[in-house]
């Protein structure tokens, strides 16, 4: 089984069609039917993002898919994305994968992970709607372009777009339960290891340029300083 884990602090406005990309790479045909879990771990929600689970359900349920939400009270995201990883471990997963509420995968993501034949993939992120800064998005748009290296071999690394095989992540020690920089943390822990890994932007997923950073330190906030700079 391969689980999805998706940490989310009141993104009721995002993770809607996060789930609606989600439910289409879980159908990709070159998953060869492996049963595709996604669950949503809900960290001190206090809006409507478990009524959006609750609504995905019936579309999920009717093509197999499972869908599934915890409840967690960490406002820290590594522990949300921790609590997630146990839970998909416990019920059997070979295989975690990660990304956020606010992010959309592309259909192929899961299979394009699993094609790498690595214990670890990194993968690239894009943003195809800049609007949320106004004035300011072309020239953060470009200067994103300029600055971001969205190609094979690249050395970012997203919670975003992260995959890992059960037996690696259990050897690294799982994401720690901090409140940000969890994925570089991981990633560390796992070339420590030496865990075999993909840097590549085969597995693509699209993040928003939100105003609204809900990690402090992460990549809204990298985005708010790239606009400074760019100022």
């Amino acid at each position: 089984m391969i689980g999805v884990a998706i940490p989310a602090h009141n993104e009721e406005a995002f993770l809607g069609a996060c789930l609606d990309a989600l439910l289409a790479a879980a159908r990709d045909p070159a998953l060869d039917g492996e049963a595709v879990t996604v669950l949503v771990v809900l960290d001190a929600c206090t809006d409507g993002s478990a009524q959006v689970v609750q609504d995905c359900l019936p579309r999920f349920a009717a093509v197999g898919v499972a869908l599934d939400c915890i409840e967690v009270d960490e406002r820290r995201v590594g522990a949300a994305r921790a609590a997630g990883a146990r839970h998909l471990l416990d019920a059997g997963a070979r295989w975690l994968a990660f990304t956020d509420a606010d992010t959309r995968v592309a259909p192929g993501w899961l299979a394009a992970q699993l094609a790498l034949n690595a214990d670890v993939v990194c993968g690239s992120v894009a943003v195809d709607d800049w609007s949320p800064h106004g004035q300011t998005a072309e020239a953060l748009r470009a200067h994103f372009d300029g600055f971001y290296q969205d190609r094979d071999g690249h050395r970012h690394i997203h919670g975003a777009n992260l995959g890992v095989s059960a037996a690696a992540y259990r050897a690294a020690g799982g994401f720690e339960a901090v409140p940000c920089h969890e994925d570089v943390l991981l990633v560390r822990a796992l070339e420590g290891i030496g865990a075999r890994f993909a840097w590549s932007a085969r597995p693509r997923v699209f993040t928003s340029a939100r105003v609204d950073a809900r990690a402090r330190d992460g990549f809204g906030d990298t985005l708010l300083r790239m606009l400074d700079n760019a100022s």
